[in-house]
């Protein structure tokens, strides 16, 4: 989460386009059980007009829009994860929908939606919204992580903050410390998560079991892991500044190199992978519409536009 998007947020600001509402349309789910994910597949929310919100599957030049929307939707292992609203109130909850994007299941989220990512077999779905009422905040926005277990049910995590922290190799206690954006390994175990405590920054990596959490690198935010597990691509702050805006890059974890990629815009999302070489993430185009693009995960190439009026991309393995 970064400091412009809270603001934008507060102020009605471009950046809103993320979080604005998706309108569900129950009457028309009958729809949806017509589309199936298939591998090679990505599943997007449109920003179209006359679609706005809703989920579409994309098979290379086919558009194929469902009736069920989202605020923010991910997708891995015949398991989608859609954040959404609750009734006519204003209040959010995670849905777990399947491959045909049928609800599954349904649980209460505290917060307004933001981050979204389900591990690699589908059993464990993550979320991150924004809340208010931390005292140490002023009223101001502050982050909620939770994790869930979607074969049993169990809620492993309803926020990070629990957890043993250690930063840059000390035992590390503070009450601002927030978290957002997690990704997970294959293991089901280890994740990888943006951390932030003093007005500074850290990828942080996790372990769901031992409850652990240490910081591996700074000026970045909103991990994603790579499918081969070998590398993970994160915004990282222009030249430390988050004023200065966000560039997308890649960190080698065995070696910490990071490469800068070819995109020059300010990208204020949480980057996905579309295969081992190639990355994708949202891009405004104006006040309400988004297009996903793509850029080459080595730092070559230009960037180009995947999918026209859409965001929260997901590829389909």
């Amino acid at each position: 989460m970064s400091t412009s998007i809270v603001a934008a947020i507060l102020a009605g600001g471009a950046a809103v386009y993320i979080y604005k509402a998706a309108h569900r349309n129950d009457a028309a789910a009958a729809t949806a059980e017509a589309v199936h994910l298939r591998p090679g597949d990505l599943l997007v929310r449109s920003t179209a007009d006359g679609s706005m919100g809703r989920l579409a599957v994309v098979d290379g030049a086919t558009r194929k829009v469902s009736a069920v929307s989202c605020n923010r939707v991910y997708a891995a292992g015949e398991t989608v994860i859609c954040l959404r609203p609750d009734g006519p109130l204003a209040t959010y909850q995670v849905a777990v929908l399947d491959g045909s994007l049928r609800e599954r299941d349904t649980y209460p989220m505290v917060g307004v939606p933001n981050r979204a990512r389900v591990s690699s077999d589908g059993r464990l779905v993550t979320w991150t919204a924004f809340v208010t009422g931390d005292s140490y905040n002023g009223g101001q926005f502050s982050t909620r992580v939770g994790v869930l277990d979607t074969t049993s049910g169990d809620l492993l995590a309803d926020t990070l903050e629990t957890f043993t922290l250690t930063r840059d190799g000390q035992p590390y206690q503070a009450a601002d410390v927030n978290f957002w954006g997690v990704t997970f390994a294959r293991d089901d175990r280890t994740f990888y998560a943006t951390m932030a405590t003093q007005g500074r920054r850290y990828l942080v990596q996790g372990d769901l079991t031992a409850r652990t959490l240490r910081t591996l690198a700074e000026n970045v935010e909103c991990p994603s892991l790579s499918p081969d597990g070998t590398r993970i691509a994160f915004k990282q702050a222009v030249g430390g500044d988050p004023a200065k805006g966000w560039r997308p890059a890649v960190m080698d974890i065995a070696t910490r190199g990071i490469t800068v990629l070819g995109e020059t815009g300010s990208v204020d999302d949480q980057i996905a992978w579309r295969d081992d070489r190639t990355v994708m993430y949202a891009l405004p185009r104006d006040r309400d519409h988004t297009d996903v693009w793509s850029a080459p995960a080595d730092g070559t190439g230009a960037p180009a536009v995947l999918v026209p009026d859409a965001e929260s991309p997901a590829r389909i393995d």
